[in-house]
């Protein structure tokens, strides 16, 4: 891969993609929706002396997803990665849910998908190669309480992916479903949180609890996805806690209902919530 288009680049997985695809020496295009996270890994990848170029970017507003991709295959030549990365979290109740706060979430973990791979597609498929890498999780394979409009772009995302690898099997670009489990970055810091089914959030209690379950770092989820994505892999589980809960729902698709719940109380709602 010489050259790679990474969406949430200011922080968290997509830093490590666009670090460890610089160490490769690929060049990257790197964007974010908070400019200055983005500029200090911007800074942070000219230390490498590797050709990098970025752009605030909101992946929601699809002219501007086609306008960056126009832009980087300008400065970069013809995108060999696309990795479809940038996401929000949010927390609600379906009861109490605000259509705008789901719109957006679908907007960002969704529609952005839809736009950076619908950018890309049409000139690897020009040129018969390419990847294009989009980030569901492991809420797009399974449904937690408080969770239901980030599962659903999720599983959106998931379905997607799944269409597309059939649509492209007779072509030399591959299409990548990534489903990390829990990496430590700030996506519960940076999102909204509101109500569980134990009552309002505590956010800054609900941030400590998913960084406590957070296994995996940054840098070793680009490892695995780099990884999966050389060896050709479709499906690209991250962390141990995503291939776990993804064998369980598999091999007992009615009783671990009855027991998975529990489990994920613990992380968004407390150890007392979970007894519950």
């Amino acid at each position: 891969m010489q050259t790679a288009f990474i969406t949430g680049a200011g922080s968290g997985i997509g830093r490590s993609l666009a670090h460890t695809l610089a160490d490769r020496g690929c060049a990257v295009y790197i964007s974010d929706i908070n400019g200055d996270n983005l500029a200090a890994v911007e800074e942070e990848l000219r230390a490498k002396q590797v050709n990098v170029h970025a752009r605030v970017l909101d992946v929601s507003n699809k002219d501007d997803v086609v306008d960056a991709v126009k832009d980087a295959t300008e400065k970069l030549g013809s995108i060999d990665g696309m990795f479809n990365n940038a996401g929000i979290s949010f927390s609600d109740l379906v009861e109490t849910h605000e259509y705008d706060d789901f719109e957006k979430v679908m907007d960002v973990d969704f529609w952005g998908v839809v736009h950076g791979t619908k950018a890309v597609l049409p000139q690897m498929l020009e040129r018969g190669q390419g990847h294009i890498v989009n980030i569901s999780s492991i809420f797009g394979i399974i449904g937690v309480p408080s969770q239901a409009a980030y599962c659903a772009a999720k599983h959106a995302v998931k379905g997607f992916n799944e269409s597309l690898f059939y649509e492209l099997q007779d072509t030399d670009v591959q299409v990548h479903s990534v489903h990390p489990g829990g990496v430590d970055t700030g996506i519960v810091k940076h999102g909204v949180h509101k109500h569980s089914i134990s009552g309002a959030v505590d956010k800054e209690e609900m941030e400590q609890r998913f960084k406590d379950n957070a296994r995996t770092t940054p840098d070793e989820a680009a490892a695995i996805i780099l990884k999966g994505v050389d060896g050709g892999r479709y499906r690209i589980l991250v962390g141990g806690d995503a291939r776990l809960i993804d064998r369980l729902q598999r091999w007992f698709p009615n009783g671990w209902r009855k027991i998975f719940p529990r489990l994920m109380k613990g992380m968004f709602e407390g150890d007392e919530a979970a007894q519950k």
